[in-house]
């Protein structure tokens, strides 16, 4: 996997807030609030949503992407 690009940490603490309560399924919740989003016209927190789901995938795979210092 690629390293992720992490926007701020918003997008860390939404993500971390969704594995904390949704556990496996966080990553569907992150794209069912960006399909909601995308339904209301708010393009701004569909893209978000759909980073913090990406961002979901990156924090859930277990190894490090890249260098560690």
């Amino acid at each position: 996997m690629e390293t992720p690009f992490i926007s701020g940490r918003e997008a860390v603490s939404d993500a971390s807030q969704l594995i904390e309560a949704f556990g496996d399924d966080a990553g569907f919740e992150a794209a069912a609030r960006a399909e909601s989003s995308r339904a209301l016209g708010n393009v701004r927190r569909y893209c978000h949503w759909r980073h913090i789901e990406r961002l979901i995938v990156a924090l859930s795979e277990g190894a490090a992407p890249g260098t560690v210092h």
